[in-house]
């Protein structure tokens, strides 16, 4: 059964190149099921809200004939690819924060996976500005597909970034669901799993504060539990030993560097969807992650995950 068969595709409106929607065709052209394709743009011009000289009727009538225009736009790339296998609609809406566009389209059309293509992005302005890629990655009910420049060459490799050693027994669960993910994504692409997990380092304060402390049993000690737990997921899901990978680190530095040694098409990622002042100071290893990795990102929300932007929740 093939996991996404409804797509919500967001389109850049600054690029001619749309990346997004190359890789969801590729997608619907190796799906064995129908896919639908639902093309989004949200567009917003501030000028035509401010346009004191013309009355409320000749505003709309303006918005009207910008919305036309990106939609025979938005024609116009599809026209570049063939679709006479796919079912593709276009969604033009005149809204000035394209992520509740998005998040409210894919309540409206039931879509099981959002794919946007993303790009680096300045390290202070994401901390005052923060981009559209990290608000779909805490508020999105769906998977969020996060689409760069690289390939999806046959025979590749699927990383899925697991947390072994965690107290929060919300990570076991999410565990198993990255992996069936990772399955499921393997089998479109022809691809490999493997897993990766990063365990801490030995804390340099705890080495200096108590000199009677062994700092490489510790770590010792520490890898062994996390090799430990490992194997046991590794196990549970069938996975060869060669096709996991313990490393000492942070998370935003391991799962990058194993997916460039491997040459990953795609890493799969958790993310809690941590929201408020908490996200802003503390992040998510998801949101430090993306923009160190040269690949595809697929970040998943676990399981009973409600969205602060679903219809009926209430934001106070």
């Amino acid at each position: 059964m093939n996991r996404y068969t409804n797509l919500l595709v967001a389109i850049d409106p600054d690029h001619e190149e749309q990346p997004a929607l190359s890789r969801a065709l590729d997608i619907a052209n190796k799906s064995s099921a129908p896919v639908k394709l639902t093309l989004f743009l949200a567009i917003y011009d501030f000028s035509y809200e401010m346009t004191s000289m013309l009355s409320a009727e000749e505003r709309q009538a303006m918005r009207a004939g910008v919305l036309r225009q990106r939609e025979e736009w938005v024609t116009s790339l599809v026209e570049q690819h063939d679709t006479s296998d796919v079912s593709v609609v276009n969604h033009v809406v005149w809204h000035n924060r394209p992520y509740e566009s998005m998040i409210a389209q894919v309540f409206d059309g039931e879509h099981d996976l959002l794919v946007k293509a993303t790009h680096k992005h300045d390290k202070l302005g994401s901390v005052i500005f923060t981009p559209t890629d990290w608000h779909l990655l805490r508020k999105c009910p769906c998977p969020v597909l996060l689409v760069k420049e690289h390939g999806w060459p046959a025979n590749g490799k699927v990383l899925a970034a697991v947390n072994v050693a965690s107290e929060n027994e919300a990570h076991i669960p999410l565990n198993d669901k990255l992996i069936n993910e990772a399955n499921a994504m393997s089998k479109l692409l022809e691809a490999e799993v493997n897993l990766v997990n990063a365990y801490p380092a030995t804390p340099v304060n705890v080495t200096i504060e108590l000199p009677e402390f062994d700092p490489a049993s510790y770590t010792d000690a520490v890898r062994g539990h996390h090799l430990l737990q490992m194997k046991a997921l590794r196990q549970k899901h069938c996975i060869d030993e060669a096709q996991t990978h313990c490393q000492e680190g942070l998370p935003e530095d391991v799962i990058p560097a194993v997916a460039k040694e491997l040459d990953a098409e795609l890493v799969i990622l958790g993310t809690t969807g941590r929201i408020g002042l908490s996200a802003i100071f503390i992040g998510n290893t998801a949101e430090h992650t993306i923009d160190q990795l040269d690949c595809d990102v697929l970040a998943i929300k676990p399981d009973g995950y409600v969205s602060p932007l679903a219809p009926n929740v209430s934001l106070g």
